[in-house]
């Protein structure tokens, strides 16, 4: 059976389901987290997070980060209320996009005396008030706490009642040395070393974050015009298909399938009127691609060692190189010019824009294996980072926690490179294994990418056929979304172009029977 059989096939399996299930999650659930939080839901000068019982399960378990507090309080004890100056010290330097050490705290809060709260806080056997905890977000999920109970991994903080005390307590358990005078991070607690491949799995949220950020900059900067409309259109179908988050792809296809609603063809409107309508303050700024809880503001896998490297640059590569490893091979001519297109009509540094569009020029054959798409998007970011350590190095503008190099190094994939008398000596050059590379490409950015989305999964290495038909499963099989959605992801991932464009015409003609939320996915 063919890849499109299997996305037509699953199109009828969402289709049925959507008739069968119900699938009922609040608007706070699924769409408040950190970025929260700060600047929608949190009052001045708070950094620490309110939660509920209708999101609590919900923020906890989407957070990126590994370790949580959450104070349970009472807003009528004076207590509290003197207590919440010296908690929000420490939640500023963990929680927000200016966090002096962002993604490894999330800091909240809930108010034990709202009756929606009641049973939240009996389930923590909450007694007292200001009372903290401590553990993995996720052990909170659907968790509680009872005294003199065997082991747990949520652990009460009993000595926290000042700004310092409560910091020191921290640093006892992450044995790390942070200072309430902090500024915005430099990274003196960075993790540099790349080469383990489990650092990749921090990259899904930093996906998530360039997306989001990509969205941004196309709104704010009002980018959205006659001569550039078609070419979204076709990176959101590539990323309604094959964007290795959920949230992502549910945002894709919420915008893809309202988006001549949103933004009518040129041919309605005259002069600039399309790109003021689609732009930041127009009705796109209603849609967040990857949902409210995205961006956070921070980076994780792409955090530089200072605050102006890396970031969203590392964030777009990891993005297109997951997005090539997971098109198939009927895709892969379509998704290198969409992905062309989208790079030189959207992205704003003028010089890289020039720099791409040069090197998809250079292509002058179709692509006719998602192989080659995958191979010609390694080789040219390869291209970008040769040109970038000479320029880097004579300039002293480079990371020198991170430095440009050609990738894979060696130590990731050893099998990457031919033996040593195969090498060639001509200038330097590197002999590649290219199918070692490729297989490489399609584990690093497929499987190793979503293990903090797949973490009850227990996959083997298996064969590169194989992992990339598992994700491209999961690409569509993830999500339960209504039919109009599933049918934009049944037609994004076969042949995604030209049967997107004849969808799409009709539903220029007919006015949609549903209303596609993702506050009621």
């Amino acid at each position: 059976m063919t890849f499109c059989s299997v996305f037509l096939l699953l199109f009828l399996i969402l289709l049925f389901s959507s008739f069968e299930q119900s699938v009922s999650i609040s608007s706070g659930s699924q769409r408040v987290i950190l970025r929260s939080i700060i600047n929608e839901n949190s009052k001045d000068g708070d950094f620490a997070i309110d939660l509920n019982a209708t999101n609590f399960d919900s923020v906890l378990k989407e957070t990126p980060a590994p370790f949580a507090i959450v104070e349970f309080f009472a807003h009528w004890c004076p207590a509290c209320r003197n207590y919440k100056p010296q908690y929000e010290k420490v939640a500023r330097l963990f929680n927000g996009a200016d966090a002096s050490h962002p993604g490894i705290i999330l800091m909240t809060r809930v108010d034990c005396a709202s009756t929606i709260n009641s049973k939240l806080c009996d389930k923590f056997s909450v007694d007292r008030y200001p009372m903290l905890f401590w553990g993995p977000p996720k052990k909170f999920v659907s968790g509680g706490w009872v005294p003199k109970q065997g082991k747990s991994e949520i652990i009460p903080i009993e000595s926290g009642r000042t700004a310092d005390v409560l910091l020191g307590w921290i640093n006892k358990q992450l044995g790390s040395s942070y200072g309430l005078d902090d500024g915005k991070y430099e990274n003196e607690h960075l993790q540099t070393n790349t080469s383990d491949p489990g650092q990749i799995a921090k990259a899904i949220y930093d996906v998530e974050e360039a997306t989001s950020t990509a969205f941004s900059i196309i709104l704010d900067h009002k980018m959205i015009k006659p001569e550039t409309r078609a070419s979204l259109i076709k990176f959101l179908q590539l990323l309604v298909a094959h964007h290795p988050s959920r949230r992502c792809r549910k945002g894709s296809a919420d915008v893809l399938v309202n988006f001549d609603d949103l933004c009518p063809s040129s041919t309605m409107l005259v002069n600039n009127e399309e790109a003021e309508s689609c732009s930041k303050n127009g009705v796109l700024e209603n849609y967040q691609i990857c949902g409210k809880e995205v961006p956070r503001g921070y980076w994780m896998y792409c955090r530089g060692s200072k605050n102006d490297t890396r970031g969203f640059s590392c964030g777009l590569w990891i993005l297109l190189h997951s997005l090539s490893v997971r098109v198939e091979d009927g895709e892969s001519n379509m998704a290198f010019r969409s992905t062309c297109d989208f790079i030189h009509n959207f992205f704003v540094c003028e010089e890289c824009r020039q720099h791409f569009y040069e090197m998809c020029s250079s292509v002058s054959t179709p692509f006719k294996k998602a192989r080659d798409f995958a191979l010609w998007l390694w080789r040219a970011h390869n291209k970008v980072n040769e040109r970038l350590i000479k320029e880097e190095a004579s300039l002293g503008t480079g990371d020198p926690e991170f430095p440009k190099a050609i990738w894979p190094p060696k130590q990731q994939c050893s099998s990457c490179y031919l033996s040593p008398s195969k090498t060639s000596k001509e200038n330097s050059k590197i002999d590649w294994d290219e199918n070692e590379v490729f297989k490489f490409l399609v584990s690093y950015y497929g499987k190793e990418l979503v293990t903090l989305y797949k973490e009850s999964e227990q996959r083997g290495s298996g064969q590169t056929e194989k992992i990339v038909a598992e994700e491209l499963v999961a690409s569509t099989n993830a999500v339960v979304v209504p039919v109009g959605a599933a049918l934009a992801i049944a037609v994004a991932s076969c042949a995604f172009g030209a049967l997107a464009y004849i969808w799409r015409s009709r539903q220029k003609n007919r006015k949609y029977k549903y209303i596609y939320s993702l506050k009621n996915i």
